[in-house]
């Protein structure tokens, strides 16, 4: 992958009954995210017939925004909670736009 633009799906599913600790902690997500360099969109999702799933769609400038994105201290806080808040691992994929 060039280090060009750079969209991310990431999906999360809520432990039963954090449902609403989940949709909290990432809306508090949001507003810091896209004041960061490189973040051209950061938009937050939930499953309409499944309402413990939550997906951001991401659009960043180019991986290196992305890869500072991901140590930022309000992300590793929330990171550092998924094993409480999360039925399953975080499931990230990269994609590129085919023009």
């Amino acid at each position: 992958m060039a280090n060009g633009k750079v969209t991310v799906v990431a999906r999360f599913r809520a432990r039963p009954g954090m449902e609403e600790a989940v949709r909290k902690e990432l809306l508090a997500l949001v507003a810091p995210t896209t004041r960061e360099r490189g973040c051209i969109n950061y938009d937050l999702h939930r499953a309409a017939e499944d309402r413990s799933l939550f997906m951001f769609y991401e659009n960043w400038r180019s991986r290196d925004d992305l890869d500072e994105h991901l140590g930022k201290p309000h992300l590793q806080a929330f990171l550092g909670k998924v094993d409480e808040l999360l039925a399953e691992p975080v499931d990230i994929s990269l994609w590129e736009m085919i023009e």
